[in-house]
């Protein structure tokens, strides 16, 4: 056995369990937003944070990393559980093709495991779904928790992308309206009083029930 698993938001950056391979590149026909609501990473139950899932839209490009992992069933089971431990408010495990830069057409990988969620507030008690910009900013400027504050998610998610090459507008307009709330001007945190949105709440959590997907299988390119 040997899977594929894309990364788009912090496993972009931080991926945290033992891999084989990792190579840049997208994914068609979604794109990145900020609608999932993380309630034990960078936020609470009370104040959310929020964290970025994959939305389906025709003609979108979603640039990020994939990697692979081989060497026997125990090294795999081991990432396997890491990242659905790491990824729980995730509701799916959506099997994409994956392309590599300079080849468009044809994708390199089939069968990539992507953490997804459902874009419903009655069944995915995790989507908080689309928001003004403004009221975003003010949620991921104020929201923290144990592994750190939201912001500071947002913001390694923008050098991520620079890093390798493929900036993501969206992220940038949304870091930048961050750093407006948080007054930043010219590099300088400026002393702002900020209080968490009062009305985003989660029901308490409960754990996920995910099942095994096939392997991903390479494709000549």
């Amino acid at each position: 056995m040997v899977f594929w698993v894309f990364g788009y938001g912090s496993l972009v950056w931080n991926p945290g369990f033992e891999f084989d391979e990792k190579v840049i590149g997208f994914v068609k026909d979604y794109k990145r937003v900020f609608d999932l609501a993380c309630i034990d990473h960078r936020g609470t139950p009370e104040h959310p944070a929020r964290t970025c899932t994959l939305e389906q839209e025709e003609g979108a490009v979603c640039w990020g990393a994939a990697y692979c992992v081989r060497g026997g069933p125990e090294k795999e089971k081991a990432a396997m559980a890491y990242l659905e431990r790491r990824e729980c408010e995730y509701d799916q495990k959506t099997l994409v093709d994956f392309f590599k830069e300079g080849e468009p057409e044809q994708p390199l990988l089939t069968g990539v495991i992507v953490f997804t969620s459902t874009p419903d507030r009655i069944s995915n008690k995790y989507y908080l779904g689309p928001a003004p910009l403004e009221d975003m900013a003010r949620q991921i400027a104020t929201a923290f928790g144990p592994c750190g504050n939201n912001r500071d998610y947002l913001f390694l998610l923008e050098k991520a992308m620079f890093d390798i090459g493929h900036e993501d507008d969206y992220v940038i307009e949304l870091a930048n309206e961050v750093r407006k709330v948080l007054g930043v001007v010219g590099g300088v945190l400026k002393e702002k009083k900020l209080s968490a949105p009062t009305d985003v709440s989660l029901k308490p959590f409960s754990p996920l029930k995910l099942t095994a997907l096939p392997e991903a299988i390479a494709m000549d390119s």
